[in-house]
């Protein structure tokens, strides 16, 4: 999707960021995310990521497994930035956004606010290969994705559209299919914190493929 603004790097993006901790969820760079923000504090996020201009939102997940409050629980330390590209209000007191994902981050701390949101210091330097749209596409096995998304699509009957599929270039196939992924928190994590594409796309089918294998040994549903 294309965007109004270009990140070149690191040092086009701010230090401090507001964050959205949701678990399971998943944002990559060049993804698109909708959200559906109905929360006053996150409603007071959204206004004050548009009014300074920057239109940035963090999504991280909460570390539910080290974390000893549920009302403020413990992050995990690698979460992406993405830009407010789509927003409307509906009416009812909700905002309905899009994010597009700009690149991932590593938690340096936590900062002490006022702001009802949460807000962290962060560092892109360690994934400064995101600004690179497309990069490792290459190395991708493409055909095992394709696989592994088939036998997936049979075993839950569903259907996608497979000219769209076919046409999508390898980054945007493997972000799109681990974004939508029907994994838990864990795997979700695994998929963000992946070095490379080659990478991501090994775990995704890695993943893919012991559902699909716990399904018919155990004769379980496949996750949902």
């Amino acid at each position: 999707m294309a965007i109004n603004s270009e990140y070149h790097g690191p040092g086009d993006l701010p230090e401090t960021i507001p964050v959205f901790p949701l678990p399971g969820a998943l944002l990559l760079p060049r993804g698109q995310m909708p959200l559906n923000i109905f929360e006053p504090r996150y409603l007071e996020m959204v206004d004050d990521a548009l009014r300074d201009g920057h239109r940035m939102i963090g999504i991280i997940q909460p570390d539910a497994a080290h974390s000893k409050s549920e009302e403020h629980p413990k992050l995990f330390q690698v979460g992406c930035v993405g830009r407010i590209t789509q927003f409307g209000e509906t009416g009812d007191g909700r905002y309905i956004l899009e994010l597009t994902g700009i690149a991932r981050f590593q938690v340096v701390e936590e900062l002490t606010v006022l702001t009802p949101y949460r807000q962290c210091k962060v560092d892109f330097f360690p994934f400064v290969d995101d600004f690179v749209a497309r990069k490792g596409e290459e190395e991708v096995d493409r055909d095992a994705v394709l696989d592994t998304l088939t036998k997936f699509l049979k075993a839950n009957s569903l259907k996608v559209d497979w000219d769209g599929i076919r046409a999508a270039p390898n980054e945007a196939l493997v972000n799109a299919l681990a974004m939508m992924s029907p994994y838990g928190p864990a795997e979700k994590q695994a998929l963000l914190e992946a070095p490379d594409l080659k990478t991501r796309a090994e775990i995704l089918i890695a993943v893919t493929q012991m559902d699909l294998a716990k399904k018919q040994t155990s004769g379980d549903p496949p996750v949902q």
